[in-house]
């Protein structure tokens, strides 16, 4: 069963909205078996949006129409549906009671065009918005299923859950399979190099299938498949996710949709593992990555944005060697960074302390280029690692990916550990 998810209104075209909708709808078809071949904007125009349908109706066999349910004269949904269908729009009695028990209890007058809210499309299936005013509509013609949602996500998702998706239940997938997915989360390695590690896997695919996504500093792998049941579901994912994390064990760090971040403050929670971190050119971007999940407060103590050398002196007491004068070897090297996440930990009295320094750019640094960044890690009774990464791109990639490439170097340690 394929389906189409067309978004209407001009303000998604203009770029003034953000279409959720789109994402949130096609990830609800996907769980029920539906596949999503095409994802279509329009805007608030009734001759284009009729040839819209035009076009879905020849390669979907649902269509599911967002927004352009309203009260205003550019809301034209329903009538554009009507329309193609050949139908006439009429009052549905219960969505024009609560339109009316609305205003009454406001004490303002109903306009004329609040009507508009309260049309159904003759023929279909009224659509009650549990959180809105806005009825939606289900509705077949010669085999293409309609299904007229509201475009606010507060109206949208619960008209979706409770109201069509029952009724695509009933009267459409009666011998769909569902679509089940693991999303297996990787650090430390890029989307051109996974996909080769995987080649073979991704060339041979058929079922379950392989799909890789990325983003700064993390790559996600979505495996999915079809079956019966959950439980059949899974066993293959299982599967196939071992064979995959059997050729690279070393930087699947999850097997859930969740940032490497998460998995730290998680592992270093539960052992009562505490840090603390000295960035440069980061800014404070680590701190501010591992504050933003849930329960850092346990394992995060404190760090120190040591931006300039004086401050690299004064707060993490860095010798004016490493930093000043013709031998010395600068703010962005490896022995900086070193004594950085050293200084750290025992100022904090920290088990783990961490460290980043180099040019995040536009321009040089010390001679230096830009994208030369430094990351160290110290742990208590342990010898110190600190690693050397050439990074491309703007100031702000480069941030990210320093902080990305810190803390998988810290989610390698922390596993180490465990292993002890």
């Amino acid at each position: 069963m394929k389906a189409e998810i067309i978004a209407v209104g001009t303000e998604l075209l203009l770029g003034q909205i953000v279409n959720t909708n789109a994402q949130y709808l096609s990830r609800e078809l996907a769980g029920m078996g539906i596949d999503v071949y095409y994802q279509t904007v329009v805007g608030d125009n009734l001759g284009r949006l009729k040839e819209a349908l035009r076009l879905s109706s020849q390669r979907a066999d649902i269509v599911i129409l967002s927004g352009g349910l309203g009260p205003t004269q550019d809301d034209l949904t329903k009538d554009a549906v009507a329309e193609y269908i050949g139908t006439e729009l009429h009052y549905d009695r219960m969505a024009m009671d609560k339109l009316e028990r609305f205003f009454q209890d406001r004490g303002t007058p109903m306009t004329e065009n609040n009507k508009r809210q309260a049309l159904a499309i003759g023929g279909g299936t009224p659509l009650s918005n549990e959180t809105g005013l806005a009825v939606g509509n289900a509705v077949s013609h010669e085999g293409t299923h309609f299904i007229l949602l509201p475009g606010p996500p507060k109206e949208l998702k619960p008209m979706f859950e409770n109201e069509a998706k029952p009724w695509l239940l009933q009267h459409v997938l009666t011998d769909e399979v569902p679509i089940y997915s693991k999303m297996l989360k990787f650090a430390g390695i890029g989307e051109s190099a996974l996909d080769d590690r995987l080649s073979d896997l991704i060339t041979a695919q058929i079922d379950p299938t392989i799909a890789l996504y990325a983003k700064d500093g993390e790559v996600t792998v979505r495996i999915s498949t079809k079956a019966s049941s959950e439980t059949k579901a899974m066993e293959k994912l299982d599967q196939l996710q071992a064979v995959i994390q059997s050729m690279v064990p070393e930087h699947m760090y999850a097997d859930r949709d969740v940032p490497i971040e998460q998995v730290i403050v998680d592992m270093m929670a539960d052992r009562s593992w505490t840090v603390s971190a000295a960035e440069s050119c980061t800014g404070g971007l680590v701190m501010e990555t591992l504050t933003s999940i849930p329960g850092s407060a346990s394992m995060l103590l404190g760090g120190v944005v040591c931006y300039t050398n004086e401050i690299k002196q004064k707060l993490v007491h860095v010798p004016n060697s490493l930093l000043e004068g013709s031998e010395a070897p600068g703010a962005v090297s490896a022995e900086v960074a070193q004594v950085l996440c050293e200084q750290i930990r025992m100022v904090a009295d920290s088990d783990f302390g961490l460290s980043v320094t180099g040019v995040a750019g536009p321009g040089y640094a010390e001679r230096k280029p830009v994208g030369l960044v430094y990351v160290g890690i110290a742990e208590r009774g342990k010898s110190t690692e600190v690693h050397e990464l050439n990074i491309k791109g703007n100031r702000e990639t480069i941030r990210i990916r320093a902080t990305k490439a810190l803390l998988y170097r810290l989610w390698r340690r922390l596993s180490d550990a465990e292993s002890d």
